[in-house]
């Protein structure tokens, strides 16, 4: 977290684990602020016209990063969108290089027992089609953290309060727009 120029583009970037909260809070804030809501997870199917799991099937989960750093390339461009991310967007260099260069990002954090909770019955995740999903979640928590933490510019931690509050207090905390 660094002085960064808030000023490039009005737009807000929401990382973190499957099950953090991303689209939850990313629909709120984005009504809250007049800004509009996009996911990446939705872009891409929309796009490709199939679910994720199905591109995860076809092309592998390097198909599934390219299409995902695509959507990010084409959304950066654009001004006062408030954008949820998958999970795994901060995976690529050049993801977390676009997501410092072009808008405020938030790290929308929870603790490993509250993202298995929330996505203990989800079976549109293909990362967690496993014997051991709860594990698999650690692993990928392991490694993710530390990127999220690297492209953050603001935390939030959504296991402690309500998403109203949630979404209050990360208003509170954003740079002007």
């Amino acid at each position: 977290m660094g002085s960064r120029d808030y000023g490039k583009v009005g737009s807000i970037f929401l990382v973190g684990m499957m099950g953090a909260g991303k689209s939850t809070v990313g629909k709120l804030l984005a009504k809250r602020l007049g800004k509009m809501f996009l996911d990446t997870d939705h872009e891409i199917q929309s796009r490709t016209g199939v679910n994720i799991p199905t591109i995860f099937e076809i092309e592998g989960e390097a198909g599934f990063r390219r299409r995902e750093s695509a959507v990010l390339r084409d959304l950066v461009g654009r001004e006062d969108l408030v954008v949820a991310t998958g999970g795994g967007i901060v995976l690529a260099d050049e993801n977390r290089r676009l997501l410092r260069e072009h808008g405020t990002v938030v790290y929308l954090r929870a603790s490993l027992d509250e993202l298995y909770g929330r996505t203990r019955r989800d079976r549109s995740r293909p990362l967690l089609q496993t014997e051991d999903p709860r594990a698999t979640l650690r692993e990928l928590l392991v490694t993710r953290d530390p990127l999220y933490k690297e492209v953050a510019d603001i935390i939030m931690d959504t296991s402690t309060q309500s998403v109203h509050a949630l979404v209050r207090e990360l208003e509170r905390r954003l740079p002007p727009s």
